[in-house]
């Protein structure tokens, strides 16, 4: 049998709800602590520059309400280096980061910006922060997290979840599945994220070796109909399935 496979929720779509009205619901923390209690494996947030969603006082609250893991998801910058090192997650993913854009739009070009990224992963390793970055499944990618030191990768699963036709999607599956084979050779623990669903979350599931699936928006977004619980389980159970 597999190893099993972690569910990690991104709740930064309740503290989207929230800030859409001001105020303090509905309240991100408490969704952690749901996320908790139905036997999810860790949380992340991301802390955007203009903060459209989690702001800097969640993370401590975060923290404080529950004994899952934070994954700080976070732009490769002084700023958000400087706010990681006095949270300290126990992950920081960098990924790319535009203003304009509506959420991570492809993975971060590791490969092309070591010199600024070097400085990063270094001091948050040196922290005791275990750093991840979220990277196109592509060998460059891989090739240029394994030079940075990286210990983790998250494979952007993006294209795979848009892609239109089975034969598209079989091709962006394989492709995933040899660069998550491709990373555990190498030393580095694949993970993986953006855009799954009940839907197509079971062949990537199915990857033997990807360690964390990382999804959000749509368990938040199917929450609203079923409640947070019943969204996370059913997620959970469909990746059991897939691993089994």
């Amino acid at each position: 049998m597999s190893r099993p496979l972690r569910l990690g929720v991104n709740i930064d779509h309740v503290a989207t709800i929230r800030n859409a009205r001001g105020g303090d619901h509905p309240d991100p923390v408490r969704a952690a602590e749901i996320v908790a209690q139905c036997g999810g494996d860790g949380i992340t947030a991301h802390l955007r520059e203009d903060r459209r969603h989690i702001r800097d006082e969640d993370l401590a609250r975060i923290q404080a309400a529950t004994n899952l893991p934070l994954n700080l998801e976070m732009a490769a910058t002084e700023e958000m280096l400087a706010i990681a090192l006095r949270h300290m997650p126990h992950a920081a993913c960098i990924v790319p980061e535009r203003r304009e854009e509506r959420t991570t739009e492809g993975g971060l070009d590791a490969a092309g910006q070591h010199n600024r990224l070097y400085p990063l992963v270094q001091r948050l390793g040196e922290a005791g922060i275990r750093v991840s970055l979220f990277i196109a499944p592509e060998e460059r990618q891989i090739e240029a997290a394994l030079r940075l030191g990286a210990p983790v990768v998250e494979l952007h699963t993006g294209e795979y979840a848009h892609a239109v036709g089975e034969a598209a999607a079989e091709a962006e599956r394989a492709r995933i599945a040899a660069m998550a084979a491709l990373a555990a050779r190498e030393g580095i623990e694949p993970h993986a994220g953006h855009g799954l669903t009940y839907d197509n979350v079971g062949p990537i599931a199915a990857i033997a070796e990807l360690a964390e699936l990382n999804i959000g928006h749509y368990l938040i977004g199917e929450a609203i109909f079923c409640g947070l619980e019943a969204s996370v389980l059913r997620m959970r159970r469909l990746m059991d399935a897939a691993r089994a």
